[in-house]
This record gives C-alpha cells, sequence and structure tokens, in this order.
C-alpha cells in the first residue's frame, strides 16, 4: 500500500491543485491530510491563489481517498464545508507492520512525543519543515508544507511505500527519506 502524506495547504488552490497532479502520477492508495486545510493563519502570508471554499470543494472530489487530522488553523465551521472527518487530533494507522502516529504537531510534536514503543513511527506537519530522523528508536517524519514552505525549503509531500518515506519537492527531486528497518 502507498500512503502520500501533505500538509499545511492554508487555503491554497494553486498548491492543493498541484500536488493532487502530483497524486494523480503518484497513485497512492490513500491521501493523508495533516491539517491547516484551509485558513492560512494569522503569522503566515497569504498563498498563491488563495481561496478556502474551492479548496474545500476541491478536497471534498476526493473524499473516499482522504484521511486527515485536524490542524491548529482549522475549526468545526471548516468541518462544515468538507465532506471527510477531519477534526481529529490524531490518528492510528498500521501500515506494512508499523503503528503510526499521525497527527498535526501543535500538540504533540517531534519535541513533544506521547507515548509509543521503539519502531513506532511519528507524522506530524505544523512546522512546515521537512524531517525523516531516527530519535530514541522512534521514526520522527515531517512531509513540510505544500503551501508556505520555512527553512528555505521547497514546497513539499512525502510519500510512505515499501518501508521508506520519502520527501519529494514538485520537480521529483528527494528532499529527506528514510528507511524502516
Amino acid at each position: 500500500m502507498k500512503l502520500m502524506f501533505i500538509s499545511d495547504i492554508h487555503g491554497s488552490l494553486h498548491w492543493l491543485r498541484r500536488v493532487l497532479e502530483k497524486a494523480e502520477v503518484e497513485q497512492p492508495d490513500q491521501l493523508i491530510f495533516l491539517g491547516d486545510y484551509m485558513y492560512h493563519g494569522p503569522r503566515n502570508p497569504l498563498p498563491e491563489e488563495y481561496n478556502p471554499s474551492e479548496v474545500a470543494n476541491t478536497l471534498n472530489l476526493y473524499k473516499n481517498k482522504i484521511i486527515g487530522v485536524r490542524g491548529n488553523c482549522d475549526s468545526e465551521v471548516d468541518q462544515i464545508l468538507l465532506e471527510f472527518p477531519m477534526m481529529a487530533d490524531y490518528i492510528m494507522l498500521y501500515h506494512e507492520g508499523m503503528r503510526i502516529y499521525v497527527t498535526h504537531g501543535h500538540g504533540y510534536s517531534i519535541d513533544n512525543l506521547p507515548l509509543l514503543q521503539p519502531g513506532d513511527v511519528f507524522i506530524q506537519g505544523h512546522t512546515h519543515v521537512p524531517v525523516a530522523d531516527l530519535q530514541n528508536h522512534i521514526y520522527v517524519l515531517n512531509p513540510g508544507s505544500v503551501a508556505l514552505p520555512k527553512e528555505d525549503y521547497p514546497n513539499s509531500y512525502a510519500i510512505l511505500e515499501h518501508g521508506t518515506f520519502t520527501v519529494k519537492d514538485f520537480e521529483d527531486n528527494m528532499i529527506k527519506s528514510i528507511s524502516f528497518s
């Protein structure tokens, strides 16, 4: 099974369309959204082609493939527009024998991990900075931001397949990667 991780769209119709074009190429079984779907947030600039209502309409076209969590910029009114559940603070996935804790990152985070077992995977968005690392026997991951990357990283998303998590930019360059053993 192939999973695609997408985070921090922040209302950018341009970058949502771009990542969905990549999804057509990548052909993931599921799209895992790590929050901050429609609102840009008070600390962020307006992203390219800011259009939250059309972002919601576009996401709804993929509702059967989306698993999502709530970001710090998401609210109950956003859930009214979206036709898939996205208000959970976290979800647990089981993939290729691994337990994966998925959250946005504004509660539990790479710097404040929940109780996990050695070999578990923790994935978050929120910081807009890609991460693929092993920390105290826990895999810690972040796909970066689709719309508003930080720390001079490019716009990015991630693929998890065959035991490897790979963060990619939109020119198909690998930004970060880690294999689970």
